[in-house]
């Protein structure tokens, strides 16, 4: 199967473009992994690697797959990577495996800030033609721009969002806020923060070695990492004591910051509301790595084999590739309904094989599906779907040498 792969993805473009009209301009890619509950191998070459876990499961080897997919879900590539595999290392191959097998083109990379270095950024910009890109920024640079920010005025983007415009060095920043992200991360802050107050004056009532203390502190801060970084904690030397108290200068810059992004692109556009829209279609590829471990149960992988891990999901992917087609073909012949519901209501419908004995001591095998319930035959008309005529009946082969003989 493996070796069809690149003919798979040219014919899947292929279809998707005379099916539903896609475009492929803008293309969204991110990185995600998956574990293996088995032992480390033995070869060194082997993908299976211990390396940053999406799962929370560094216990485990694993290996990354990055997967490139449009606004509307359907991806344009993948590759399985070694487990241990930085994020910051993959842009570069994919950008190049991308025009040798699609072409130059004006297209528009969307990606999160850990994934495009500064020089593979510089190379987009002095591509023929440029690369366009719209990539989100660590929070250190916000730091050293926000004092030429403070004085650009807002843009109305949508509703609850806004956003001001630096241009610099021939990119675009984009300081973006948005008022629902601060009720969604001042509400985990304060969560984190009220947790680990509280277990900290646990602690501090507890007779424990500095050893254990510390053990113990470890935890809590593992458990709550963003509230850690608010909270003075002073250890004594010799003593399991320890004293704490809330950094009010770093909880009032972080509050000030909470809902907000900065993003940093080479596109010309300067419309708020355009450029803020690009940077929500990240949304796509996080909802294909949820159906890569959901819906179509990637894991678990019992394989042990690189080929058949690989094979593994590359099955994997096709049945998302399904399962994205059908997401488009029901906004037009059946808005409403997901993916999900239609591939629960069909489950419904099982093959069964019904065994008949004769009276000559003979059996006949009828291969039957169930017969589909009123709401899914209403939704069969609707997806313009037929099911096949029932299958004939079959003899067994010992049955088949009996009645040959007589």
């Amino acid at each position: 199967m493996l070796k069809h792969k690149q003919a798979l993805f040219d014919h899947l473009v292929n279809r998707w473009r005379d099916l539903f009209n896609a475009s492929f301009e803008v293309l969204l890619y991110d990185l995600t992994s998956t574990y293996f509950e088995s032992d480390p191998p033995g070869d060194e070459k082997d993908k299976r690697r211990f390396g940053y876990s999406r799962d929370k499961r560094s216990d485990c080897v694993q290996v990354v797959i990055a997967l490139i997919v449009t606004p509307q879900g359907f991806p344009l590539a993948y590759e399985v990577l070694a487990g241990n595999t930085a994020d910051n290392t993959t842009l570069r191959g994919f950008l190049h495996n991308i025009e040798a097998q699609y072409g130059k083109a004006q297209r528009l990379w969307l990606m999160d800030r850990g994934i495009p270095t500064a020089e593979v950024l510089e190379e987009m910009r002095q591509a023929d033609p440029p690369v366009k890109y719209l990539v989100g920024t660590p929070k250190g640079r916000l730091n050293r721009l926000e004092n030429q920010l403070l004085d650009k005025p807002w843009h109305h983007a949508r509703s609850g969002v806004r956003v001001k415009l630096l241009a610099q060095e021939g990119e675009l920043y984009v300081l973006a806020h948005s008022a629902d992200r601060v009720a969604k991360e001042r509400a985990m802050r304060r969560r984190q923060l009220k947790w680990l107050w509280a277990r900290l004056k646990q602690l501090s009532a507890m007779t424990l070695t500095r050893e254990q203390l510390l053990m113990k502190l470890g935890a809590a801060k593992q458990k709550a990492p963003s509230a850690w970084r608010l909270i003075e904690i002073e250890v004594a030397r010799h003593k399991g004591s320890f004293s704490y108290r809330l950094h009010s200068k770093k909880l009032r810059s972080v509050r000030r910051r909470e809902g907000r992004y900065l993003l940093r692109t080479n596109l010309t556009e300067t419309d708020p509301a355009k450029l803020w829209g690009f940077y929500l279609q990240r949304v796509a590829v996080e909802e294909a790595f949820k159906n890569l471990k959901g819906d179509l149960a990637i894991r678990p992988i019992f394989h042990q084999h690189e080929q058949r891990i690989e094979a593994h999901i590359f099955v994997s992917f096709l049945a998302y590739c399904l399962h994205v087609t059908l997401t488009q073909r029901l906004r037009t012949l059946a808005p409403g309904l997901t993916a999900r519901s239609v591939l629960e209501k069909f489950a419904a419908v099982q093959m069964i094989d019904v065994h008949l004995p004769t009276t000559d001591g003979r059996e006949l095998i009828l291969a039957r599906y169930t017969q589909p319930e009123p709401e899914l035959e209403l939704l069969l008309d609707k997806l313009k779907l037929e099911l096949p005529a029932q299958s004939p009946p079959k003899i067994s082969a010992a049955q088949a040498t009996t009645a040959t003989a007589l």
